[in-house]
């Protein structure tokens, strides 16, 4: 073969390989854009529920087109602590299922109508100015160049079969002995875990057979190592993370080496039981015009990729209490106390856009709650009248850990805000960072109540059993209604404004009917002016705590940005 034909072939692999990888990745992207709403609730819908969480996982993979996706961001909600082990396990699992549907895209006969549906695409995703249509056109504009892209590969391999070289070295790589299939197996692993998608390796796997470059039982056993290769993505992605997440990585690991190694056993029943499935012999050959084709042989490889995955999930989802807790004794807890990460930390996360969106409003849910946890130990304060260090070191401690927070999930929804995302996600992104403003501001006016009353105490002084009465009950007020916006903030309630412009006004209200019953009483000499100056700093500052807290209610409603 000339140097130019072999210049020809790779440029033509390597070219199909780059536009079907930038295929998928737009397959995704606007599949999110245009499902995002429904993968926010299928992700808020994990149970502990085995078959529950398995689905979630399948349907997730299918929306989004990658495994490797779902199982990182599964690592990344354990390292969390927002999903438990078990929950991981059925999510994962339901993962390697939703993953085959890319093969099936592939089995879809369309290949010479790629390039004009990519072309058609394109128009739309260039010129049109709606969001859905822009991102649905991507979505189409994608899946044109699956096509195109294994046509390409398929065209690059073509020649390698009149290679002598060639096959005589792939001869060494024939599944017809045990140990022909471990080879194979570890060639398609190293493969995928190098290239860290399975996708693309599918695809390699479907151009070189569709070529007749290897045969059905050899693309069999690559699909094996396949999905062995895959799972170096959430290993990757639990390094440095907390010891649940390294667990949910591992049974990624356990569970589809287990899997792969049953079948391998079992391999020649195996090959029979997907040919009779197909109903033809995957790796026939037709002759069509003159030339030799196998129209049978990515049904066939697609077969065995969903039927693997789907056996062993069969197999082993009974079996993923036992798997967690075998888990547990395998990779024990640490001696000290694990503080679990944000989500945030995980770059990787901002593969899926709207997933992150939602592990980021999660995590203002939690700086809503730590707030209500401020205000709980502050009431415990102010009910004693003394000095309590253990106390008040733990608001203290809350309110730095509110500043850490709130600079982290700014930091990660300006990174997502940065990205190519549709315009409902960055108005969302928009929102969520006033809500961590709005959080922490919060937070630094309970630390200020309690800075005051502290100086109160150093100054040998002692609020009057009135002022202390109107305190409680205005703390009691402000309390709820904390309480009142973090509940709609967790539900998402937009219809919160009426209810909580009312309750404020009447904060308000009561704000300045304490004021002016302490004024009375500054009048008849019942307190000093230093006394004064910090009592009514108070009552202002549970009035700010309020009005930050009507403003998350106005940004939920859509009133503000």
């Amino acid at each position: 073969m000339e140097a130019a034909e072999i210049t020809q072939m790779v440029f033509s692999i390597v070219g199909g390989l780059g536009i079907f990888l930038l295929g998928m990745k737009n397959m995704s992207e606007g599949m999110q854009a245009v499902a995002g709403d429904r993968l926010r609730r299928l992700i808020n819908a994990v149970t502990n529920n085995r078959l529950i969480a398995c689905g979630v996982g399948t349907a997730v993979t299918c929306l989004i087109q990658s495994s490797s996706v779902t199982t990182v961001m599964v690592v990344g909600m354990v390292n969390a602590g927002i999903m438990t082990l078990t929950q991981a396990i059925g999510v994962i699992m339901g993962a390697n299922i939703g993953t085959t549907i890319t093969g099936w895209i592939l089995v879809l006969k369309v290949g010479k109508y790629g390039l004009p549906l990519l072309g058609f695409s394109a128009f739309f995703y260039l010129f049109s100015r709606r969001d859905r249509i822009r991102y649905t056109a991507g979505l189409f504009m994608g899946l044109g160049m699956v096509f195109y892209g294994l046509v390409l590969m398929k065209v690059g391999f073509a020649p390698l079969k009149h290679m002598p070289g060639f096959e005589a070295w792939f001869t060494r790589f024939q599944p017809d002995t045990f140990f022909g299939i471990v080879q194979c197996c570890l060639v398609g692993a190293v493969l995928t875990a190098v290239v860290q998608s399975s996708s693309a390796t599918i695809g390699i796997t479907m151009g070189l057979a569709s070529s007749g470059v290897i045969g059905f039982p050899t693309a069999a056993a690559l699909v094996l190592g396949e999905n062995i290769g895959t799972t170096i993505t959430a290993f990757l992605a639990s390094l440095g993370a907390s010891t649940n997440a390294k667990r949910a990585s591992y049974a990624h690991i356990i569970f589809n080496v287990a899997g792969a190694t049953l079948v391998v056993i079992l391999f020649p029943i195996y090959i029979h039981i997907v040919a009779w499935a197909v109903g033809h012999d995957p790796g026939q050959m037709v002759m069509v015009d003159g030339e030799k084709t196998y129209p049978y042989i990515l049904g066939g490889i697609a077969l065995a990729h969903t039927g693997f995955n789907v056996f062993n999930v069969m197999l082993f989802l009974p079996l993923a209490g036992v798997l967690a807790t075998f888990l547990k004794k395998i990779v024990p807890d640490k001696e000290h106390r694990e503080i679990p990460h944000l989500t945030a930390m995980d770059v990787r996360m901002l593969d899926t856009p709207i997933l992150a969106l939602q592990q980021s409003y999660r995590e203002i849910v939690k700086m809503g709650q730590i707030n209500q946890k401020m205000l709980a130990t502050l009431k415990e304060i102010l009910v004693t009248g003394e000095r309590n260090e253990q106390l008040e070191g733990k608001i203290f401690k809350r309110e730095s850990i509110m500043d850490i927070m709130q600079k982290e999930v700014s930091e990660y929804l300006s990174k997502i805000m940065a990205g190519n995302v549709p315009h409902e996600a960055m108005e969302e992104g928009q929102h969520q960072l006033r809500y961590a403003d709005e959080y922490e501001s919060v937070s630094d006016y309970v630390t200020n109540i309690l800075k005051l009353r502290l100086k109160i105490h150093n100054a040998n002084e002692k609020i009057s059993e009135q002022g202390q009465k109107d305190l409680l009950d205005l703390h009691e007020h402000v309390t709820g209604y904390i309480e009142m916006i973090n509940d709609a903030i967790e539900k998402e309630n937009k219809d919160i404004l009426p209810k909580a412009q009312s309750q404020s006004q009447a904060i308000t209200h009561l704000v300045k009917k304490y004021r002016n019953s302490h004024l009375s009483r500054v009048g008849t000499g019942c307190a000093t002016p230093l006394k004064s100056l910090m009592y009514t700093d108070m009552l202002t500052a549970y009035r700010r705590i309020k009005d930050h807290a009507l403003n998350i209610a106005e940004v939920l409603s859509g009133e503000k940005l």
